[in-house]
């Protein structure tokens, strides 16, 4: 006998996701809706303790999506992703697998698109343009030309790429190792002024492509980091 529905009003940080089968995928990181009009828009799922699968139901885009291992029946199940956004180039990440199943429609910034030069299906789009989901794609540039963050506004959220990251579960928000910037100083300088300018934006909640996002104070986070 199956289990009766349970409201996501009720699901709580940290409740394990799984599939029809059983199969557990990942850990709620964050709920985000209206409880007052009962309207569910989406989660955040931790898959790993660096790398997040940020998807946004309602809208029924990813950003820089990660395929659970066990598989893709979870977003069957939720309403299946229509578009997967990239925050820059590297983050195809399991992009393909989605295509494959869903038909997901795969952006990326033009700036970036020299990447998919072997038929990978991927469309260009430009900074300041206005993507599907209300989702606007800001500069940030620095660590690489493409650097990409979205603002959500009607989820309230910005999602970064690589130049910030959370290095461990509730830690601070930090830069990615030196070695992975061609001019370390230069490339924190230029990250902190874009993060500046980001922060002036209208957001509460902020999600990072690697690390746990930051929840009702993701401006303030964001802005304290750049004035570092």
């Amino acid at each position: 006998m199956s289990e009766p529905p349970v409201s996501w009003k009720a699901l709580e940080r940290d409740a394990v996701v799984v599939t029809t089968k059983g199969a557990e995928v990942g850990r709620v990181v964050e709920v985000v809706g209206d409880a007052s009009a009962d309207i569910f828009s989406g989660l955040a799922v931790r898959l790993g303790l660096l790398d997040q699968a940020r998807y946004l139901p309602a809208e029924r885009v990813l950003i820089d999506p990660i395929a659970p291992g066990e598989g893709l029946d979870w977003f069957a199940d939720h309403g299946p992703p229509a578009e997967a956004l990239l925050t820059n180039r590297h983050h195809f990440r399991s992009c393909a697998e989605f295509v494959e199943r869903f038909g997901v429609t795969v952006r990326c910034v033009r700036q970036g698109m020299h990447e998919f030069a072997h038929g990978e299906p991927v469309q260009p789009f430009d900074f300041g343009d206005e993507l599907p989901g209300g989702i606007v794609a800001h500069e940030v540039g620095a660590i690489c030309p493409d650097e990409t963050a979205f603002h959500i506004p009607a989820r309230r959220a910005l999602a970064l790429a690589d130049g910030a990251v959370r290095w461990t579960e509730g830690g601070p928000l930090g830069f990615v190792p030196d070695h992975l910037m061609d001019e370390p100083e230069q490339t924190r300088q230029g990250l902190r002024e874009a993060y500046r300018r980001l922060s002036e934006l209208d957001f509460d909640h902020l999600l990072l492509a690697h690390g746990d996002p930051f929840v009702g104070n993701g401006r303030e986070t964001l802005r304290a980091f750049a004035s570092g």
